[in-house]
């Protein structure tokens, strides 16, 4: 049964760290989103992210989040990354529904890969970050 089920490559949905400045706490913040390059809507998006570093053995808790709909070319903020957080291997899982069609795939940003001189411009989000595909 597992055999009979397809689902094909995602494209043009990326996930994205990004450093931005706070006003409510005055301070800069590392927020993670998702980016949606396609000319479609995406539909039903689940997202589950956990930090992680094998070596040391050190897991966070797992988080869960739903974005019922998330239009074409355009992005969501999906949580803010903890300082703490930066130092461990961050991965995303990316479940959406494009049409009737269930859409798959997981997203690492290795340890050491959120840093300041990583950041490059996110035309989309038109914001200084660290994109993924």
């Amino acid at each position: 049964m597992k055999k009979d089920i397809t689902i094909p490559a995602v494209t043009d949905v990326f996930m994205a760290v990004v450093k931005e400045y706070n006003n409510e706490f005055q301070c800069e913040d590392w927020n993670a989103y998702i980016v949606n390059n396609k000319d479609t809507t995406i539909e039903m998006v689940l997202i589950v992210s956990k930090g992680y570093d094998e070596d040391k053995m050190i897991e966070t808790a797992v988080l869960r989040h739903k974005i019922e709909k998330l239009p074409a070319k355009s992005f969501a903020k999906v949580e803010l990354l903890q300082e703490e957080v930066l130092k461990l291997s961050n991965f995303f899982n990316v479940t959406f529904f494009e049409g009737n069609t269930m859409f798959d795939k997981k997203y690492l940003f290795e340890k050491g890969a959120i840093k300041e001189g990583a950041l490059r411009n996110i035309p989309l989000l038109n914001k200084r970050g660290i994109l993924i595909n």
